[in-house]
């Protein structure tokens, strides 16, 4: 390793120091890590219950006639059961397959929380740094990054404040959204880090210090810091340069297509294009330490909020449910037009749930019930429909 390190910095002596870590890192991250670690091979006779409700939710939750998307349920990183079907462009009669990228709205944040947290390792980004070490435009004293990580910023959301302030025929971008805010100085929805409060723009300025820090467009990062190093080969960042018309639509749930608008150019939030199978990937690689050090996992997968009882939380770009007595419970949703996703990562139990669909609708989100029948997790206790036709 002193050899490589030696040799960039006799090469690249012309280099600021900024980019001979970014030019070290990305050679390591891309050949010389493992970033997935190898977890034990589960038995046959483990893998048998649980892919019996795994299909009892395909069934009766999912529905095999109406799904459109991919749904994949997966042990140690081995796939027991996977679906793919329907329609990404219906019109064309082009079908969903295992290597067909779906919108995955806002499940793009663990993601894009993923790429925060490895810069962070490599000393690029300052988790308690305030953004405007960044972001100097930013017209907000004392927020860090790690408050946008977990949504206790206070900033509004760029959805509405764009209404009054900006030509709705115009694509808004990641810039667009800074600038409207400096220019504006919009007023806080709360004291920051004073409460949990849901919001997109804290990731897509999330995306835009990930731009500034690694001097890449946050596509390419994306490619160089997750996607490559990971072999997610079915997944990318939609970008202004790519024919919207030849990625998946999105539908209602009649099957009606629903339009690109002008919030749909923001990223960092949303926009992250992949698959059940890349999505598994991604998961593995969270339990690796040459992918995300300790330290940060457990930064990352612990709750910040907890002004209010309950079992829902929020940690650094991941959802999570957790209650006395059992395991937490690590989640996102997404819903973005007709795109409603779900991704669930059992760490107790090493266990990933996908489901995508590029068609609206919420049976995605049930996943709860199929969590209930592999570990000791939080689980709302509702009927047990994994138990009809059982």
């Amino acid at each position: 390793m002193s050899l490589i390190v030696g040799f960039f910095w006799t090469v690249n002596s012309c280099e600021t120091a900024v980019e001979k870590r970014n030019r070290l890192y990305d050679r390591i991250s891309r050949h010389e890590i493992k970033l997935i670690p190898d977890f034990r091979v589960p038995t046959k006779k483990e893998l048998k219950e649980k892919k019996k409700y795994a299909f009892q939710f395909y069934k009766n939750i999912l529905g095999p006639d109406v799904f459109n998307g991919q749904f994949l349920v997966a042990k140690n990183g081995k796939v027991f059961f996977y679906k793919a079907q329907g329609y990404s462009n219906f019109r064309e009669k082009k079908m969903v397959d295992a290597h067909t990228p779906l919108h995955v709205a806002s499940v793009s944040k663990v993601a894009t929380a993923l790429c925060v947290l490895r810069l962070v390792d490599k000393k690029l980004i300052r988790l308690d740094a305030d953004i405007r070490r960044y972001l100097p435009e930013i017209p907000y004293k004392g927020i860090t990054v790690r408050m946008l990580l977990n949504h206790r910023s206070g900033i509004p959301y760029y959805g509405y404040f764009t209404y009054g302030n900006w030509k709705l025929s115009n694509k808004l971008h990641n810039h667009d959204v800074l600038n409207l805010l400096k220019e504006h100085k919009f007023p806080l929805n709360f004291r920051s880090d004073a409460k949990f409060a849901y919001c997109n723009t804290n990731f897509s300025l999330l995306a835009l210090i990930i731009e500034k820090v690694t001097r890449k467009s946050f596509p390419a990062a994306m490619r160089a810091y997750i996607f490559e190093p990971l072999h997610m080969e079915d997944s990318f960042i939609l970008s202004d340069e790519m024919n919207v018309m030849e990625i998946s639509q999105s539908y209602n749930s009649g099957m009606v297509p629903q339009a690109f608008d002008y919030l749909d150019a923001v990223y960092g939030d949303k926009n992250l294009y992949t698959t059940a199978h890349d999505l598994l990937k991604m998961d593995m690689a969270t339990y690796s330490n040459d992918f995300l050090s300790d330290s940060l996992r457990k930064q990352m997968y612990k709750g910040y909020s907890y002004e209010n009882e309950g079992v829902n939380n929020y940690g650094l770009g991941i959802r999570m449910k957790e209650m006395p007595g059992r395991s937490s419970f690590f989640f996102h949703t997404g819903w973005w037009h007709g795109n409603t996703t779900c991704y669930g990562s059992l760490r107790k139990d090493t266990i990933c749930i996908v489901a995508l669909s590029n068609k609206y609708t919420r049976s995605v989100y049930n996943i709860g019930l199929l969590v209930d029948k592999y570990g000791n997790y939080p689980y709302d206790y509702k009927e047990d429909l994994l138990k009809q036709n059982y």
